[in-house]
């Protein structure tokens, strides 16, 4: 199963499953919240599915490519577990050296790359250190 088709099913699922408990009664709107709300800090991605199932779970998504050598990738993590906490985006982080592949499947080739998904999609890509505020405009510009 390719990517894009892994990610329609995911999608699907999610979408089935949100169907379900409005329709089974067992949810109310405020119920499903728990689906959208973005957690607070930053979630460590452990495969390329756990990433494809994140993105497909969240309305906007900031992905963090990073590498625990990297320096500049040390000065921006407060500003990443900032924009975790403190804007609508889930905040994920991908250590290039353990995810080689993923980090090549999304053309990363230098870190700190921050990658922005809205709708499951990719949206925007930023390389190098940003500040809190370029990261959370960004952000807000996606999010609904």
């Amino acid at each position: 199963m390719s990517d894009s088709e892994e990610l329609a099913d995911i999608r699907r699922r999610k979408r089935e499953e949100l169907e379900r408990r409005l329709e089974g009664g067992d949810a109310d709107v405020d119920d499903t919240s728990d689906v959208t709300t973005a957690p607070t800090t930053p979630q460590q991605i452990e495969s390329a599915d756990d990433l494809a199932e994140f993105v497909a779970t969240h309305d906007v998504v900031l992905v963090d490519f990073y590498a625990d050598w990297c320096g500049p990738c040390k000065m921006l993590e407060p500003t990443v577990e900032q924009v975790a906490r403190e804007t609508a985006a889930a905040v994920a982080k991908v250590d290039i050296d353990a995810l080689q592949g993923l980090a090549t499947q999304y053309q990363v080739r230098g870190v700190p790359t921050l990658l922005l998904f809205a709708g499951g999609e990719p949206a925007e890509r930023v390389v190098g250190v940003r500040d809190y505020g370029t990261l959370a405009s960004l952000v807000a510009d996606y999010a609904g």
